[in-house]
């Protein structure tokens, strides 16, 4: 072991991995943009303190502060002034314009009609601004796209601004996905949510709703999750909404294929026995982003703020949802998230959704990544439920262009995370494409094996969203058959597939990494010989802390480069991963791999 602990490279240059900032999620703590001290206040005052009647202005579109910022360069935001009888020229200028902003939008662009680049609402006269909405649809039309006003408003006498939403499906796919993970504590009403929202019928105050969601008997008796649950719900061009309800006998074949634009939930558990299963999904379907449920009755419960932890630790956006309101005032919920969401350690701005407006800005404006909406809903009512639908209508992924481009370019790497037997199909894996880009009938290889090897295989057929496609992109989910005349090696949770990046080595597995880690909390402290549940995506599997450079041990915020060691079998590992490590329910500490030591290589030293 010493010898082999030799390799441990205490001199791994720095990979990016800042500890404060991973750790605590923080951002700046001065505002982007001004405060404007006239900012209409909530309807219910006491659901307002003064961070929070402030947090309007933190918002890119808020056109009661008369001013927008200045036009962003980056990202799928422009602003025009007005579009009117623009020369032939000057269209296929905007189109060249409109086709790049729906590229950095991942197929989605948001259009600001009336407002000048420096950020002025001058307003158009209606006849100026209908024919500048005439211009921009005819704009979209050119590309195949879709335009869908999602407010107007007045700021002269005679003048108004529109803020539109231009839409354009990728070539290569049926619609624009967003994966939102489903958190919150036992008994918060997250299956029942989903329910309505799929099913489009209101809960009796039994849950009702719920029982489409559940998958075993036990779920049923019991009214608890216990296990990854995949529900739908799609956007037509229109921004109306596609459910079970949208046409009669609707399956999930047919939204998908009815929708422009689909959220896939998964709804998890919300019981702490079941809390593997929980960082399961969130560590290796890498959701876009989290929605976190709290009951008004039972408020803010361990589970909840260990879900707040575990989210916060893989620096994954996200939102809220206070159910039950219809049953118990929220406000002292209210009160309890704003002192868990502005205390030292997250350091997020509350922003409490109450008309269409705030839902459309909080939905069109994710790179304000401080603020946290907060919905109040009653799945028995339905109150509040047409502002998370909207919210999450405009809501789009939120990965870069360049980002999504240069994860297209790197070799295939599919993460597995469940198997199936499908009669007539043999064994069907599903899981994460998390780079590159996957095809049918394309040679792949599985593994790692026990040796640490991998075996060929050919992916025969690809679904996704319960329906067949041709190509899997990175950062989508899918499920894959292979050719039925080949043999298979015993899978598992936790291998990957992946495509021939042109290497002379070949990939194999491994037992020991080296990566540098921040520890969150533990009540004493870590020392070598500590075994702890490793989180590497899909994988999850019991390791051993071989070896802490620079110490001994290992307390609450330190931080240090430490091996690991997996107890059971080698695992695919590759330095930049994330980690994160847990002792029973309660997660200890995240990290980035820096170092691997692949079976083949470590047997030769």
């Amino acid at each position: 072991m010493e010898s082999f602990l030799s390799l441990f490279d205490p001199n791994q240059p720095d990979d990016g991995f800042d500890e404060e900032h991973e750790l605590n999620g923080n951002s700046s703590g001065s505002s982007e943009y001004e405060v404007d001290g006239n900012v209409n206040e909530s309807n219910n005052s006491s659901n307002n303190n003064n961070t929070t009647s402030n947090v309007k202005s933190n918002l890119i579109f808020d056109f009661e502060q008369g001013v927008l910022p200045p036009e962003p360069q980056l990202g799928n935001v422009e602003y025009k002034l007005k579009l009117v009888n623009p020369s032939k020229q000057r269209f296929e200028h905007l189109v060249t314009q409109m086709k790049w902003r729906l590229r950095e939008g991942q197929g989605e662009a948001i259009y600001e009609i009336g407002v000048s680049d420096a950020g002025h609402l001058q307003g158009l006269s209606d006849k100026d601004m209908n024919a500048s909405l005439t211009t921009l649809k005819h704009m979209a039309h050119h590309l195949g796209a879709s335009t869908s006003v999602l407010r107007r408003k007045t700021v002269d006498m005679r003048r108004s601004v529109a803020e539109v939403l231009v839409r354009k499906i990728p070539d290569d796919q049926h619609n624009i996905e967003v994966r939102v993970a489903v958190l919150g504590g036992a008994d918060a009403g997250k299956s029942t949510l989903l329910g309505v929202l799929t099913q489009d019928e209101l809960d009796n105050g039994h849950g009702r709703a719920r029982l489409n969601m559940f998958r075993h008997m036990h779920e049923i008796q019991s009214g608890r999750t216990s296990c990854i649950s995949h529900e739908t719900l799609g956007f037509d061009a229109l921004g109306n909404v596609v459910n079970y309800k949208y046409n009669e006998m609707m399956t999930a074949e047919e939204i998908s294929d009815s929708s422009t634009k689909l959220v896939t939930f998964m709804d998890l558990a919300g019981h702490r026995r079941y809390m593997r299963t929980t960082v399961q999904a969130l560590s290796g379907y890498s959701p876009h982003y989290a929605m976190l449920v709290v009951s008004a009755g039972s408020g803010c419960n361990d589970t909840t703020e260990e879900h707040l932890a575990i989210v916060r630790a893989l620096d994954m956006p996200f939102f809220i949802l206070i159910t039950k309101t219809d049953i118990t005032s929220p406000d002292a919920t209210l009160q309890e998230l704003r002192t868990l969401l502005t205390n030292i350690g997250c350091r997020k701005v509350p922003f409490i959704i109450t008309n269409t407006d705030e839902a459309i800005s909080a939905g069109s404006n994710q790179v304000s990544e401080n603020i946290v909406p907060i919905f109040c809903v009653s799945n028995v009512t339905g109150t509040g439920l047409n502002l998370v639908t909207k919210f999450l209508y405009v809501l789009s992924p939120g990965i870069s262009n360049a980002e999504k481009d240069r994860l297209e370019l790197e070799p295939c790497e599919f993460q597995i995370d469940e198997i199936f037997r499908v009669t007539d199909v043999g064994s069907v894996v599903g899981g994460l494409l998390v780079q590159g880009v996957l095809t049918e009938n394309m040679p792949m290889k599985i593994g790692p094996l026990p040796n640490g090897s991998f075996h060929a295989v050919t992916v025969h057929t690809i679904h996704r969203n319960k329906a067949p496609c041709r190509v899997v992109r990175a950062g989508q989910s899918a499920s894959l058959s292979f050719t039925p005349t080949q043999e298979l090696p015993p899978l598992r949770s936790g291998m990957v597939l992946l495509g021939d990046s042109g290497n002379i080595d070949e990939p194999y597995g491994t037992y020991f990494f080296q990566a540098k880690v921040s520890v969150l909390f533990h009540a004493t402290a870590i020392y070598v010989g500590f075994q702890t549940t490793v989180h590497i995506g899909s994988i999850r599997q019991t390791a051993v802390i071989r070896g802490i450079m620079g110490g001994e041990k290992l307390g609450t915020n330190d931080s240090a480069s430490v091996m690991f060691e997996f107890v059971g079998h080698p695992e695919y590992v590759r330095p930049g991963m994330r980690i994160l490590f847990r002792e029973g329910m309660s997660s200890k500490g995240i990290g980035v791999v820096t170092q691997v030591f692949p079976v083949n290589k470590t047997r030769t030293k």
